[in-house]
């Protein structure tokens, strides 16, 4: 989510009173120091992120009752992707795919979007994300709104197989995905990409959208039990 969130996404005693102070203390240090090599030396998937996504790690704090496995909101399978996705590129297979609820999860980080179907991830692909005073929205999403045919009434531009997820304009729809391109909020994806998903997505099916979340097989798709969606 090894995993979507590493095959969507490359697709990230008891002691005196003394000792117990020192072991918190270097505990600290080393966990400030591993993070700030992360973000110095960690790879980048700006250009190229994996469509399988890795667990992050779990809070020390009590974690919700986890979803059952057989759950449709539970990562069944994940689409087997060797490589780091490129933009303009996407895979999409329904082979091991059963009928059930859709839900698309995008993580800005990795800079790609997946979808699933009954837990089952069917398609993947790199997107087009907004920044700046622009930025595309994170949250989860209930698509409200589809237009095969949409052009923009702000920006009078064509937006290929729109699903609209707010009130202001922001939604998924058919882009230009290439290096250097960027949006105004919206979800930018492969015009097929588009096409497909677009076929298969229902309105008030949920779009949830994190910024650096991993998930893997057996993993809720959304934190908390079905109800959460």
């Amino acid at each position: 989510m090894d995993s979507p969130l590493d095959l969507i996404r490359n697709r990230w005693l008891r002691a005196g009173a003394g000792t117990v102070a020192m072991a918190l203390a270097s505990l600290l240090a080393f966990n400030v120091g591993h993070d700030a090599a992360q973000m110095l030396f960690g790879k980048s998937q700006a250009e190229a992120a994996p469509a399988v996504h890795q667990a992050a790690p779990k809070p020390l704090a009590k974690a919700p009752a986890p979803a059952p496995v057989d759950s449709p909101f539970v990562v069944k399978s994940i689409l087997k992707i060797e490589e780091p996705i490129k933009f303009g590129q996407f895979f999409w297979d329904e082979s091991k795919s059963e009928p059930g609820p859709l839900v698309v999860t995008v993580d800005l980080e990795a800079r790609t979007l997946s979808v699933f179907r009954n837990g089952h991830e069917i398609g993947a692909t790199a997107i087009l994300k907004g920044y700046g005073d622009k930025p595309t929205p994170t949250g989860v999403f209930p698509i409200s709104e589809k237009d095969a045919d949409h052009v923009s009434n702000i920006y009078d531009a064509p937006m290929p197989y729109m699903l609209r997820l707010t009130n202001d304009g922001v939604s998924i729809h058919g882009s230009k995905v290439e290096k250097g391109y960027a949006t105004n909020g919206c979800i930018g994806v492969p015009d097929e990409f588009a096409r497909r998903l677009f076929a298969q997505a229902k309105l008030g099916d949920r779009v949830i959208i994190t910024d650096g979340k991993r998930i893997g097989v057996g993993d809720p798709i959304m934190a908390g039990t079905d109800h959460a969606l």
